[in-house]
């Protein structure tokens, strides 16, 4: 059973920087479908970044394409989403997501997909000053 553990949230003030990291355990399959994800209260969830294991590509939205970078580390199986220049409208709750093959990834899919076969628990962002 896949399991997903988020941490490194916390508050910051604009135009800071967080590291969130995404543990994942019971992985059994070398090819799979990642993504980053927010949810802000009283709005849907929103696709930040996706890749696919078999050619790590990464795709971003909009809203965060060249303030945030996702990573991987694959020895550890942790993954990363580097967020940087923070504002207060990323506030919101943190969750990493995996799907196994098939699975797509694009900016299309960020937009459209809200439901991911794993996801962990989440990990909360607050940016105020």
């Amino acid at each position: 059973q896949v399991h997903l553990v988020e941490s490194g949230g916390g508050s910051v003030q604009p135009g800071g920087s967080l590291r969130l990291s995404c543990a994942a355990s019971g992985l059994t399959n070398n090819y799979y479908c990642i993504t980053w994800f927010r949810q802000a209260p009283g709005k849907e969830r929103e696709g930040l970044a996706n890749l696919y294991t078999r050619d790590d590509l990464v795709y971003y939205a909009s809203s965060v394409k060249g303030r945030f970078t996702f990573s991987k580390d694959n020895a550890k199986n942790i993954w990363y989403l580097q967020m940087n220049n923070l504002k207060p409208e990323d506030t919101a709750m943190y969750y990493c997501a995996l799907d196994s093959p098939p699975c797509q990834t694009g900016i299309r899919t960020l937009e459209r997909r809200k439901t991911f076969q794993y996801s962990g628990q989440g990990t909360q962002v607050t940016v105020s000053s």
